[in-house]
């Protein structure tokens, strides 16, 4: 076939790139900076600065006017390169993950990148290549895939070359002449023609499906919508209110617009959506410290709130790869730890296992013997010099050595034991007892294999290892390992009241020997024919009791992921293959494994563990928790530091008296001190029993009655003290701009102590102040000297209108943010239950 030998030309496959599209899966379409710019602007508070800045303007008053515009387009730039550097990390990761190829184009080999593989191209696949598309075989030597990233099964398959018909209807499978994309090498090599590419690839039909699954808006992303909407509403009508009130009453109907303004701005609740967004993106920085990519933010919420963990065995609870569990060389049993503990018998049928493997090689079963091996005594010098490989008619391996100083060769096999049986010939006695170790040792959840010897002159060689004489050694079982954190991961879950699940398409009796080794209860295992017995309802109510499910495929586990949730659970799910990325997506929180993972379960995923540690499953939850604590603390101040706000900005038109705020102040106020004191609270520390306490219900309300009743009583009590303070100094006859510079910081000090009140919910205020935290200091460096520039250089003063303060008069701001912290703090501790609730 002469285009398989020469491969496609450039021309043709730049065609095939055109028409086809990239070798890739689709993704969503990421935002530019101008898009991202569009959603700023749309925002409300934008709006209220710009007509605030237009109406300064109108009255002649360009240096209030800049300033406004000045304070919208700090939001606008901030904002703007938050989100482009979340969308260049994702893109980055993407292509960090993209796979390379070696392409026959025009007659020469090239290496292309796996986006630009086309359906046609001639691929050469060598061990360790990731298979880039899916393709049917031209010609392979001795070829095994690891395919578990596609079927699960952490065992490498054969591949041998066949009439070419069409895909099979499940993907994987041994000896079928079709290699899958996300596939890899692991022996042997092949040269292949691609037949699929991108979402026609296995891999691609398995990632649209994931397009029927509908994600909901995030719980505390519509819980604040609804409550912006409801304040919004109240605000205007209280705005429209003030205006008609100031107009009417004054005939100033710019003034009155500009008060209803500074009025709107101070009601208002745009800090909250600001909030939830900061605290999401830096969240997700502060998970990625942690070696976990949050590819969406808003799953962070839902992960304080998780009561199962759904995790798959192969590569996720273990490490994916293979070691010796057990020997058994006819009576003689070994399990080994130290292999100076290993009994003759069983060195023996290791060292002609270790004959029978390649020499450096991908497969994790020869892996596991040369691991093993290398802590036996040395054997001598030998020269491998003819090896047989797997056949359909023999599975099993057979190599013959030539050993250093003698004549005969040393002939080892290795392989599916029943094949190694039948070349030794085993009948009778020896036969039962063959079956009956056999089937211990599959019970036991093994993986076996047989191992036998021969002896041969090597004068002429047979076509087929059926030409020698075996004798039985006896059988090797291999296990995946447990990953060495997983216990400890699995037991601060079940403190931190969250169930465990092992989901698997293992056997029963290997799901449950991992599963007891995880500590993940394996009183009873339920099996995925079983599961397909069982109505909707009736696997909802098994769900309740049965931690460890076996023989299950991929439909099956959304399907128990549904389940799951239709018994009123938060579900978290784990996996790294394909077979898992629709259980991934419909998951409260998906949680990919991405250095072995694929394209897939990354895109399905809301969260990935970059160093594939269980562990750090555990580490993320806790970050979870701590982020929604946090968050918790800096919207109940939000709401406390905006009673005052608005308080002030009203009480002076219901008095007849002169206005003490105008937007710029507001502006001021919204500027530096809520996104800074944001910064502030997503800083702090984890409460002492954030992870021995059960997960929050789903349905409990990030503004609870409890956080609500507080933060309105933290308000009502400053504007009291600075409403005083205001009226003390009309009262001393002060004019009315050094009494709205006295206001002013007052309300910029009592802000500051309610950082220190809502710092935390359960430790003194003492414990708050000595607590590290460097972006509380450095919030306090900011504001401090601000304040001092406000009140004494000249042009502040001008631009906001203030007079000149006296020690007095400072003394009486710090007096009543003094006040505010005593009185707070002795009634922090009794509200204590319901904040926490």
């Amino acid at each position: 076939m002469s285009e398989s030998a020469t491969g496609l030309s450039e021309v043709e496959a730049a065609s095939r790139l055109r028409a086809d599209g990239p070798n890739e899966l689709p993704q969503q379409r990421r935002r530019g900076i101008l898009r991202i710019g569009l959603d700023v602007v749309r925002e409300p508070m934008f709006g209220l600065l710009i007509a605030s800045g237009v109406i300064y303007f109108l009255l002649g008053d360009r240096a209030e006017a800049l300033a406004l515009l000045a304070f919208a387009s700090v939001s606008v730039l901030v904002t703007m390169i938050q989100e482009t550097r979340s969308e260049r990390v994702l893109t980055a990761l993407r292509e960090l993950s993209s796979p390379r190829a070696l392409v026959i184009r025009g007659g020469q080999r090239r290496r292309i990148p796996g986006r630009e593989v086309v359906r046609g191209d001639v691929i050469l696949l060598s061990e360790g290549d990731r298979v880039p598309a899916d393709g049917a075989i031209l010609s392979c030597d001795d070829l095994l895939l690891d395919e578990s990233l596609l079927t699960g099964e952490s065992v490498p398959v054969r591949k041998a070359v066949g009439a070419q018909g069409p895909l099979p209807a499940r993907a994987g499978g041994e000896d079928l002449p079709w290699v899958f994309s996300g596939s890899l090498v692991v022996r042997g090599n092949a040269l292949v023609v691609v037949s699929a590419t991108g979402p026609r690839s296995e891999i691609g039909k398995i990632g649209a499906t994931l397009g029927a699954i509908e994600n909901t808006p995030p719980r505390l992303t519509l819980q604040t919508r609804r409550l912006v909407r409801q304040v919004a509403v109240a605000g205007l009508t209280v705005c429209l209110v003030a205006v008609l009130l100031y107009g009417l009453t004054r005939g100033d109907w710019l003034q009155a617009l500009l008060a209803g303004l500074a009025l709107g701005m101070s009601m208002l609740p745009e800090e909250f959506p600001l909030v939830l967004t900061v605290f999401m993106a830096m969240g997700a920085w502060r998970i990625s410290r942690a070696r976990v990519l949050t590819r969406r933010a808003a799953a962070i919420e839902a992960l304080g709130s998780a009561t199962v963990l759904c995790t798959d065995k192969t590569g996720t609870l273990t490490e994916n790869r293979m070691r010796i569990a057990e020997l058994r060389a006819g009576a003689t049993i070994a399990r080994p730890g130290e292999a100076a503990d290993l009994p003759e018998p069983c060195q023996t049928l290791l060292q002609f296992g270790l004959l029978a493997s390649a020499a450096e090689g991908l497969d994790p079963m020869d892996q596991a013997f040369h691991a093993l091996a290398a802590l036996l005594p040395a054997a001598p010098g030998r020269r491998l010099v003819r090896s047989w490989g797997l056949r359909p008619d023999l599975l099993a391996v057979t190599q013959a050595w030539q050993e250093e100083g003698k004549a005969d060769h040393l002939i080892a096999v290795k392989g599916a034991p029943e094949a190694v049986a039948r070349l030794c010939g085993l009948e009778g006695a020896a036969l039962a007892r063959f079956h009956a170790d056999l089937d211990g040792m599959a019970q036991a959840g093994l993986r076996v294999l047989g191992v036998a010897r021969a002896s041969s002159p090597g004068t002429r060689w047979p076509d087929s290892p059926h030409g020698f004489d075996f004798i039985f050694l006896g059988l090797v079982g291999m296990a995946d390992p447990l990953r060495a954190t997983v216990p400890d991961a699995v037991r601060e879950c079940r403190t931190a009241g969250i169930r465990v699940i092992m989901i698997t398409g293992d056997h029963a009796a290997t799901a449950r020997a991992i599963a007891h080794q995880a500590g993940v209860d394996a009183g009873r295992v339920l099996t995925g024919e079983e599961m397909e017995r069982l109505n909707d309802g009736a696997l909802a109510a098994e769900t309740r009791t049965v931690s460890v499910f076996a023989c299950i495929l991929p439909t099956q586990k959304l399907r128990i992921v549904r389940a799951l949730q239709a018994d009123g659970e938060v579900v978290a799910m784990t996996g790294d293959g394909v077979n898992d990325a629709p259980s991934l997506k419909a998951a409260d929180i998906g949680i990919a494994m991405g250095g072995r993972g694929t394209d897939v379960a990354r895109e399905a995923a809301s969260i990935v563990l970059l160093d594939d540690d269980f562990g750090s499953i555990v580490q993320t939850i806790r970050l979870g928790r701590r982020i929604y604590d946090n968050l918790r603390k800096a919207m109940g101040y939000i709401l406390a530091v905006h009673v005052p706000i608005a308080g002030l900005a009203l009480l002076p038109l219901l008095l007849g008296m002169p206005l003490m705020f105008a937007p710029i102040h507001i502006a001021f106020l919204e500027m530096v001190i809520d996104p800074v004191c944001s910064i502030v609270f997503e800083a702090e520390h984890s409460e002492d029993d954030v992870m021995r306490r059960p997960p929050r219900s789903p349905a409990t309300p990030l503004f609870s009655s409890g956080l609500v009743i507080w933060s309105l009583l933290q308000g009502g009590f400053a504007f009291v003290l600075i409403a005083a303070v205001y009226l003390l100094g009309l009262e001393r006859g002060m004019p009315a701009e050094e009494v709205r510079a006295l206001a002013f910081i007052t309300l910029l000090l009592t802000n500051v102590g309610l950082i220190f009140i809502n710092r935390s919910f359960s430790t003194s205020l003492l414990a708050a102040v000595t607590r590290r935290n460097p972006a509380l200091w450095f919030v306090i460096g900011v504001v401090l000297p601000l304040l001092l520039i406000t009140v004494r250089w000249g042009p502040a003063e001008a631009l906001f209108r203030f007079g000149p303060l006296h020690a007095d008069d400072l003394a009486i701001c710090i007096g009543a943010a003094v006040i505010l912290l005593a009185v707070l703090e002795s009634l922090k501790h009794r509200w204590r239950t319901m904040l926490t609730s």
